[in-house]
């Protein structure tokens, strides 16, 4: 599957529309209509929402991480949350709570990576914004400096989370950008 939405027929491959997305229409519009060819040729593969390798993946939102690519997923071999660095939240323990309890999953693989956009933002972006729309927001940037540190607190955060009964395979790793490899960290260092 291409990462790239092909621009709708008809319009300039990437000359700018009024929206700022190519002429003929918006990024939106692209991805719609790549979902229409893809919906042609789509057939229901009757799979369960358990994921078949009982895991569940907390990964970071950055679009160069091909998650299924770089792990040797296959569609419906496990349970994927994201967001911005891949930190372990209250959101995400929820989705692991779901995951785990409702839907059989046992075992959790951390992923952050290298040249994460967290790592060059502070708490002093949550001021920023209030200062700019007037409200502060209720959640924590989540900003980190030292990414295998993050990774461990991530880790720590799933070991200990009361809500989820399966705590003992949990690994942590760090996606080089650059290569594409895998380090794992050590959660005691």
């Amino acid at each position: 599957m291409t990462t790239s939405a092909p621009p709708p027929a008809g319009s300039a491959a990437g000359a700018p529309g009024p929206s700022g997305g190519p002429s003929g229409g918006s990024v939106t519009d692209r991805l719609v209509e790549a979902n229409r060819r893809y919906a042609a040729g789509f057939r229901d593969p009757g799979m369960d929402a358990r994921p078949v390798l009982r895991v569940a993946v907390v990964a970071c939102m950055d679009a160069r991480l091909d998650l299924h690519a770089a792990l040797g997923l296959a569609l419906g071999d496990c349970h994927t949350i994201r967001n911005a660095g891949g930190v372990v939240t209250d959101d995400a323990i929820r989705s692991l709570t779901i995951s785990q309890r409702a839907l059989g999953t046992r075992s959790v693989i951390l992923i952050h990576h290298t040249g994460c956009g967290l790592e060059s933002l502070t708490e002093d972006f949550r001021h920023e914004l209030e200062d700019e729309v007037g409200q502060r927001p209720p959640w924590a940037v989540e900003a980190f400096r030292d990414v295998d540190q993050d990774v461990r607190q991530s880790m720590q955060r799933v070991r200990t989370s009361p809500f989820l009964p399966h705590r003992d395979d949990v690994r942590g790793f760090v996606f080089d950008v650059h290569t594409g490899l895998l380090r794992e960290i050590d959660p005691d260092s």
